[in-house]
């Protein structure tokens, strides 16, 4: 007797799964199409048919002018207020501030991480208490504050200023990294303190590599949202020599205000400051959730 294939049909309720999502995930990649659709476009067509899905005369003039590559005349002949960006000077001090908060927000998140997981001194529960309750104050609560600090050190205009204010402390990295220390086997650590190590010693040779997966996922995240960051770039700075790329994008906008906005020129240089995280989130997304998932190994 022959063998009939049989193909099961899906259930109402998978079907319906699949079109809420399939809806969830157009709804959240339509904005990055509608923003490459404008850069594409001739910004004086633009106007013309608003409405339209595809690029309205198509044209590669909107990433010219955000590059800086495209002369006065020619801007103006697609729309342009004749502005441009100084692409490369805004990207060079975006990496320069999110790369070196990174790296101290990270290493002193994981040092304190080591003290309350590992260390034993009097007094560290209701310390790691009171470091959870920074974690329920809004970061816009600390911005006057600090900007005061700043201004009276004199470090207005700087990448001092901007990187000092938040490059010693984030509780939610330091909770995140003790949480993943205090599942850690002890075996290890405990030998090497027998064979002399102090704790400096175990730190960095033993538990600093056995935190590769998540202190990786900490410099990711900590580097997008220090791209991302704009109010404060926007209270400490002024000059050009230190502005970041999100800042430079709200100047680009208002470069030319007796004209019409640029839009295509905005969201290319939109899709310049994007790319970059856009890119980051790809490669590395999965190890994001996978160290996320370690933090309540215990």
């Amino acid at each position: 007797m022959a063998n009939r294939s049989v193909t099961a049909r899906p259930s109402v309720g998978r079907v319906l799964a699949w079109i809420y999502l399939a809806v969830i995930i157009l709804i959240t990649l339509f904005p990055f199409y509608w923003i490459l659709r404008t850069a594409l476009s001739n910004n004086f067509a633009l106007h013309t048919d608003a409405s339209s899905l595809l690029p309205v005369d198509f044209t590669w003039g909107a990433f010219k002018r955000a590059l800086g590559l495209a002369s006065v005349a020619e801007a103006q002949a697609e729309g342009g207020s004749g502005a441009s960006l100084n692409t490369a000077l805004y990207l060079r001090n975006s990496v320069i501030y999110a790369g070196v908060q990174t790296a101290l927000v990270v290493f002193c998140s994981a040092t304190a991480a080591y003290a309350f997981s590992r260390l034993r001194w009097k007094g560290r529960e209701v310390v790691f208490s009171v470091l959870l309750c920074a974690l329920m104050v809004p970061a816009i609560f600390t911005l006057i504050p600090n900007f005061v600090t700043v201004k009276n050190l004199g470090l207005t205009n700087t990448f001092a200023g901007m990187i000092l204010p938040g490059a010693f402390f984030s509780a939610f990295n330091i909770f995140f990294l003790r949480q993943f220390m205090l599942g850690l086997s002890t075996e290890v650590e405990e030998a090497a303190t027998i064979d002399g190590a102090g704790p400096l010693r175990v730190f960095f040779r033993i538990v600093l590599p056995m935190c590769a997966a998540p202190i990786a996922t900490l410099c990711l995240l900590t580097f997008i949202n220090t791209w991302n960051d704009y109010f404060w770039p926007l209270m400490v700075t002024s000059d050009e020599s230190v502005r970041p790329l999100t800042l430079a994008l709200a100047v680009f906008k208002q470069a030319s205000p007796n004209t019409a906005v640029d839009w295509a020129g905005l969201m290319a240089a939109t899709l310049i400051a994007a790319a970059p995280m856009l890119l980051l989130f790809v490669v590395f997304g999965r190890r994001i959730v996978n160290s996320i998932g370690f933090t309540g190994i215990k």
